[in-house]
């Protein structure tokens, strides 16, 4: 695990002293990410820097790493958990290896498998890869985006990195078509709210020939097909390709842990790598406010597995006074309210491991939002005629806004193609025109979701939603902030639901079984009963409960009131609109605690990265070895 920095140029230079350490100052923005080690590499086109995180390898995995008499350099980012099967391969052609380490595989899986490499890689990764001999440069990130991977072209250079703070230089200009996008999605899809930087799509790779213009190819592409075999079968290759993938994913040189909370998803993980790790300790966080913790549960199933827990509590002014440094960590406004907890989280269990396995994923591969169940609860509106289908919505629409039964029956008679953008949605376009001024008709988040559902149209709706939500949610939110927040505190984050091997199997699985018994995940519940503690086997999902909207009236009402106030977002944000959401929310008129939320967050990263009214740039920098 690591932070890495590249460039490459369309003109051979000269390399001085001062180009050097410009380079590595801007590496050096990524030290929280790797905190033990950098390195350096350069050339008369190509530079290349790295921040490393030890996990695996303490004694030789040092990068950049060169291979063939010095033709290939690499830096990388992220686990492969085949790698010791793929360099066991390779000696079989012939190669030879002086390190212990995946990057040096990888390199030598380039020189073997060319671009064809990237699709036998299991793991989580961002990878450069600089052909000197033959002047091309190459990169590419892991199927589902784990791993970050950011660019962004200027005159005669292209440049590469782990996090866009490390591109921008103090240069923000915003991206208006994208602030629109983020007011609905509370995330930044498709690239990065920043004019001119851009994110590497999953299971995508570049090649890069200087002078010459950037190409991108697919290499992976997430799809479901739905097939037919017996439930007990399913229920045991679920249960094998997730034990097979947490076994892998508990490769590591240094100390190991789990998150816990409340939820099936994360006893999973901790109950099958507890069979291969009995001292695993978990980590667990919840809020001081009464009804936001999942603390009693997590401790329960933790006594219950017989493995070690520690839980952490944080307040609504720990909450508020993390948000700044939280948002620099982000790159970009992300509105989701669980940064926050899964940030302290991992600051805590880094006093004790380097690394935590947890359980993203389960949900968009399985089923488990409880929106999905939403087209069942709505089928009653597909015997109903167009022609009536067009009147109940006029009427539905005339009613008042709070009315029971009114939302019931715009959604019914609304196409899932215009209703559901995934797991989130804050803004309709019609509101947003109501308070964001940059806002445009020709922006409207359906050109987003447009693509996929036609992509995923022969599939049942509940299968068309989990193709949205991982090409948009899980990328865009779920992931984004699993890595920002744990590598904040030099933490790595591994997640065995999302591997290359279990989606082969849930791809397959029809959502009748997804979707049963009243519940979500049904085959993945029934699957691990008798595994998994029996009092969370149909624990309704909460997610990761958080009190803003309770906070936003109270603890956190003068605070929010002021931001708005003193933000310097005047240019796109009409105040007085989002002064009178926070005024009614405070008043019980409604719940606009979401949409006030989202404001909020763009205007602390507004305060961050354009008004510069912090700097968190190198607060973590301290004397590490050096190699060049």
């Amino acid at each position: 695990m690591c932070g890495f920095l590249g460039e490459l140029t369309d003109f051979p230079k000269t390399i001085n002293e001062q180009d050097k350490c410009l380079f590595q100052e801007r590496n050096d923005i990524l030290s929280h990410r790797g905190p033990d080690e950098k390195g350096y590499y350069f050339d008369e086109y190509a530079s290349l820097g790295f921040r490393r995180l030890s996990i695996i390898d303490l004694e030789s995995g040092s990068q950049p790493v060169s291979y063939d008499s010095g033709r290939y350099w690499i830096v990388f980012n992220g686990e492969i958990y085949n790698f010791l099967y793929l360099k066991n391969k390779l000696a079989d052609h012939g190669y030879t290896f002086s390190t212990s380490s995946e990057a040096e595989v990888i390199a030598a899986m380039f020189s073997h498998w060319h671009v064809n490499m990237f699709q036998y890689l299991r793991g989580m990764f961002a990878i450069l890869i600089w052909d000197k001999k033959a002047v091309e440069f190459y990169g590419a990130r892991d199927p589902f985006g784990i791993k970050p991977l950011y660019y962004k072209e200027e005159a005669n250079k292209i440049t590469f990195s782990s996090e866009k703070k490390s591109l921008i230089a103090g240069n923000e200009e915003i991206n208006e078509e994208a602030l629109q996008h983020y007011m609905s999605f509370q995330y930044v899809p498709e690239h990065t709210i920043t004019k001119g930087v851009y994110v590497l799509e999953p299971g995508s790779y570049f090649k890069k020939t200087p002078g010459e213009k950037l190409t991108i190819s697919k290499y992976w592409e997430p799809s479901f097909q739905p097939v037919y075999r017996e439930k007990k079968e399913w229920e045991g290759l679920i249960r094998d390709t997730l034990f097979s993938s947490v076994h892998s994913h508990l490769q590591s040189d240094v100390p190991i842990g789990s998150f816990l909370s409340g939820g099936i998803d994360s006893a999973i993980i901790a109950s099958i790598a507890k069979e291969y790790k009995p001292d695993l300790t978990t980590f667990s966080i919840g809020f001081e406010k009464q009804g936001y913790s999942e603390l009693d549960v997590a401790r329960e199933t933790a006594d219950k597995l017989k493995i070690e827990n520690k839980s952490f509590t944080i307040s609504a002014a720990d909450f508020k006074n993390s948000l700044p440094k939280i948002v620099w960590h982000m790159d970009d406004p992300l509105a989701d309210p669980s940064c926050v907890p899964l940030y302290f989280l991992a600051k805590e269990a880094r006093k004790h491991v380097k690394v935590v396995l947890s359980g993203e994923g389960a949900d968009e591969l399985f089923g488990g939002y409880n929106i999905y169940r939403e087209p069942s609860s709505l089928k009653i509106f597909d015997y109903c005629p167009v022609t009536m289908q067009y009147f109940l919505k006029q009427a539905a629409q005339a009613l008042p806004a709070r009315m029971k039964g009114k939302g019931f029956i715009e959604r019914g008679t609304t196409p899932l193609s215009e209703r559901y953008i995934g797991n989130a949605k804050i803004f309709e376009e019609a509101e947003k025109r109501l308070f964001l001024k940059t806002a445009s008709a020709s922006w409207n988040y359906q050109t987003l979701t447009r693509p996929i559902f036609e992509k995923a149209k022969h599939l049942d709706p509940v299968q068309q939603m989990q193709a949205i939500d991982i090409h948009t949610w899980l990328r865009g939110d779920i992931l984004l902030k699993a890595d920002k927040m744990t590598m904040s505190h030099s933490l790595e984050l591994r997640v065995p639901f999302l591997d290359k091997e279990v989606f082969a199997a849930a791809r397959l699985i029809p959502s009748n079984l997804t979707i049963a018994n009243k519940t979500t995940k049904s085959i993945l519940r029934e699957a691990f009963h008798g595994v998994v503690p029996e009092h969370v086997y149909n624990r309704r999902k909460l997610g990761f409960p958080v009190p803003i909207r309770h906070w936003l009236k109270d603890e956190l009402y003068d605070w929010a009131k002021n931001l708005i106030a003193e933000s310097q977002t005047d240019r796109f944000i009409d105040k007085a609109y989002i002064l009178s959401l926070l005024e009614n929310h405070a008043l019980n008129k409604a719940d606009y605690s979401r949409k006030i939320w989202t404001v909020l967050i763009f205007m602390i990263w507004h305060q961050v990265f354009v008004e510069d009214k912090y700097n968190f740039e190198n607060s973590q920098n301290q004397q590490i070895p050096v190699r060049v």
